[in-house]
Parts: C-alpha cells; sequence; structure tokens
C-alpha cells in the first residue's frame, strides 16, 4: 500500500470529533459482528471465524482489541500445530469427533424448529421418526 492510502484515515485523525465519530463506528460495527458470531457459535458454520472478523474490525482501532486478536490468533495457530503433529488416528478422531457434536447440533436445531421441507422425501421420513 502506498502512503497515499492511508490519507484518508490520518485526516480523520487530525480532527478529534471526526476521530470519536470513527472509532464510535468500528466499535458498533465490530461489536454487531461480534455478537452475530457469537449467536452462531453453537451452530454449524463459521461462528467463530465471525468473531475473530469482528475482533479485526475492532483490531484497525484498537489497542486491546489488537492485543486480543494476537492471544486468539497464537492459540489458533498452536492448537493447529499441535494436531499437526499427531498421528493419524488423533486428527481422525478430533475429526469424528467435531462430526458428532455438529450432527448433534444440527439434530437438536430440527427438534426444536422441525425438519426442513426441502429436503427429500425419504431422509424427512426417517429424521420425523428419529426427533421427538
Amino acid at each position: 500500500m502506498t502512503e497515499r492510502d492511508w490519507a484518508w484515515r490520518r485526516r480523520l485523525r487530525a480532527d478529534p470529533r471526526s476521530h470519536a465519530v470513527y472509532r464510535a463506528v468500528v466499535g458498533a460495527v465490530g461489536l454487531v459482528i461480534v455478537v452475530v458470531g457469537l449467536i452462531l457459535v453453537p451452530f454449524p458454520g463459521p461462528g467463530w471465524l465471525i468473531v475473530f472478523l469482528g475482533v479485526l474490525v475492532w483490531a484497525t482501532e484498537f489497542a486491546w482489541a489488537q492485543r486480543l486478536h494476537g492471544w486468539g490468533m497464537g492459540h489458533l495457530r498452536r492448537w493447529n500445530d499441535w494436531l499437526l503433529r499427531q498421528p493419524v488416528w488423533v486428527r481422525a478422531a478430533v475429526g469424528l469427533a467435531t462430526a458428532a457434536f455438529v450432527g448433534l447440533v444440527v439434530l437438536t436445531t430440527m427438534a426444536i424448529t422441525g425438519v426442513p421441507a426441502w429436503l427429500p422425501d425419504p431422509v424427512e421420513r426417517v429424521l420425523v421418526d428419529l426427533l421427538p
């Protein structure tokens, strides 16, 4: 990136009022993203990824969020490195446990909200019989 790319940010920071408004907007946008991500964490999908994205938005303006993002990424990197050093059976067990958890969450969600009608009829019948 060139020096010119960040000129708009320097102009915002030069005026205390616009800088305060900008920080408030960044804080609010980051908060919305983090809250949506936390709501999505128990469901299948990218809940934690969305939380990290919200923290990354905060980290563009807040030093504490930069530290939090670095801490989280460090833990994620260590977990990944540890898992890659494990034998295949450990990685497979972690994958199966993750798949079982996601399946349990999907079945629980269907038990609460109902089986989606867009599923093929044989699958829908099995799930309707299986779920309370």
